[in-house]
C-alpha cells in the first residue's frame, strides 16, 4: 500500500515525507511528551525512528503514521500500527500506538486518530487483535486504550531491559477482533 492515507473528521494519517521529521521532533522530543517513552532522542536515535517508519510502511504497509491536522497542516505526531519488536512482547503482533505533541492534548485528537487505526488495523490489515503497550503510571496512555474497548492483559506484561523508566516493566492492553466488531457494530 504505498502512499497510505487515512482520513477522520479532523485528521489525515500517512505516509512521512522528508519535511515531516523535523516539526515532528521539534514539537514531540519534549520532557513532557517524552516523560514516559525514553530520554529525549539524539541524533542519532531520530535516524533510527526515521528509518523504522520508512522501512516498516515498506515491509507491512503499515506504520506509525504522520498525524496531521486538516485545518492547517500541521503535524501533531504519530498514530498507527506496527508489528511488535520488543524482546518480552508478542513479537509480530499488531500493537497501536501514538505519540502527540503536549499542545494538543486533551483535545481528542489521539483518540480520533487512535478509533481509525484501530478499525484500520482489523479492516485493512487483517489483523486477528492488536495490542498497545505502555508503563503503568502512564495514565493517559492506558486510559485511551480503555476507550478504544481494549482490556488489561496482565498475563502479557513483561520486562523491557532497555527501558529505564518503572524497573522496565511494561503493561499491555489488547482487542481481538471478536470484540472488535462487537463495539464497532
Amino acid at each position: 500500500m504505498p502512499d497510505f492515507r487515512l482520513e477522520t473528521d479532523r485528521l489525515v494519517l500517512r505516509d512521512w515525507r522528508d519535511e515531516d521529521f523535523e516539526p515532528f521532533f521539534r514539537h514531540t522530543n519534549t520532557p513532557a511528551v517524552m516523560e514516559h517513552i525514553a530520554p529525549l532522542l539524539d541524533d542519532e536515535r531520530k535516524a533510527h525512528f526515521r528509518r523504522k517508519v520508512i522501512e516498516r510502511a515498506a515491509l507491512y504497509g503499515h506504520t506509525l503514521w504522520v498525524m496531521e491536522r486538516k485545518a492547517d497542516g500541521a503535524i501533531l505526531g504519530f498514530c498507527g500500527i506496527k508489528r511488535c519488536d520488543v524482546a518480552g512482547s508478542p513479537i509480530g503482533d499488531f500493537e497501536i500506538g501514538w505519540r502527540l505533541r503536549e499542545d494538543c492534548w486533551g483535545q481528542g485528537y489521539a483518540r480520533e486518530a487512535a478509533i481509525a487505526t484501530r478499525d484500520a488495523a482489523f479492516e485493512l490489515f487483517g489483523a486477528p487483535h492488536v495490542v498497545a503497550l505502555t508503563v503503568e503510571r502512564n495514565h493517559r496512555s492506558w486510559g485511551l486504550m480503555k476507550r478504544l474497548g481494549m482490556k488489561r492483559r496482565e498475563d502479557l506484561d513483561f520486562i523491557d531491559p532497555t527501558y529505564a523508566l518503572d524497573g522496565g516493566r511494561i503493561i499491555l492492553y489488547s482487542l481481538d477482533q471478536a470484540e472488535w466488531e462487537r463495539i464497532a457494530a
